[in-house]
């Protein structure tokens, strides 16, 4: 399909009483699809897209029309919302180390490149921490400085490992031995598929521990 038909089709999916903060709704989009103007309709199906839950579909087609469109970052995001889609997502208010005290010298990119360990009270067969890993969003900024703060969100790649976490929970960032970063957990939604794992000795892939 082409942009407009992408658009169009995602548009199709939102409730027509859905509506933004700012009062948009779906049928300010079909006008700025009348005139051809995609990067704004694109704009406000992802303010509707964030105001409700949407399907799957949604999210994919409105990729496809910002990868045609060349919008790396909107792209990128709705990438990201698929990825919510299938494998949960949790909402932490995250605090960076400062650089004195931490390996990380480099700001974090912001938009899901990143793929940290976490620290959220398992253990490892042996009794040690293990870690879970967990893509990472922040909300509302392209970089986190090292010793800075953000709200930001997080797709486990495992789900099951998460059934535990509920908000108010402290959970510790690592990309190495050290800790990275220390998060609050504000929000959490898993996906209904996502149930303990069996333990097993035979055929099982282990939590990874922190080296």
């Amino acid at each position: 399909m082409d942009v407009t038909e992408l658009l169009r089709s995602a548009s199709l999916l939102v409730p027509e009483e859905a509506a933004t903060e700012n009062d948009i709704t779906v049928r300010d989009v079909w006008d700025h699809l009348a005139y051809d103007e995609w990067q704004i309709a694109l704009s406000l199906l992802e303010e509707l897209g964030d105001g409700s839950p949407l399907p799957l579909t949604f999210w994919e087609q409105l990729a496809e029309a910002a990868e045609q469109l060349r919008l790396e970052r909107s792209a990128a995001w709705c990438h990201w919302r698929c990825s919510e889609i299938r494998n949960g997502m949790i909402r932490a208010d995250l605090t960076l180390r400062p650089a004195s005290d931490a390996r990380r010298r480099t700001p974090i990119a912001g938009h899901g490149v990143l793929r940290p360990m976490w620290d959220i009270g398992n253990l490892s067969p042996t009794g040690g921490a293990a870690v879970s890993i967990a893509g990472l969003w922040v909300e509302d900024m392209p970089f986190l400085e090292p010793g800075d703060r953000a709200t930001v969100r997080l797709v486990p790649l495992t789900p099951s490992h998460w059934k535990h976490v509920g908000t108010g929970h402290r959970i510790n960032m690592h990309e190495n031995r050290t800790v990275a970063g220390t998060a609050v957990v504000l929000e959490i939604q898993l996906p209904p598929t996502a149930v303990p794992t069996r333990r097993s000795t035979h055929g099982s892939t282990p939590t990874p521990a922190i080296s």
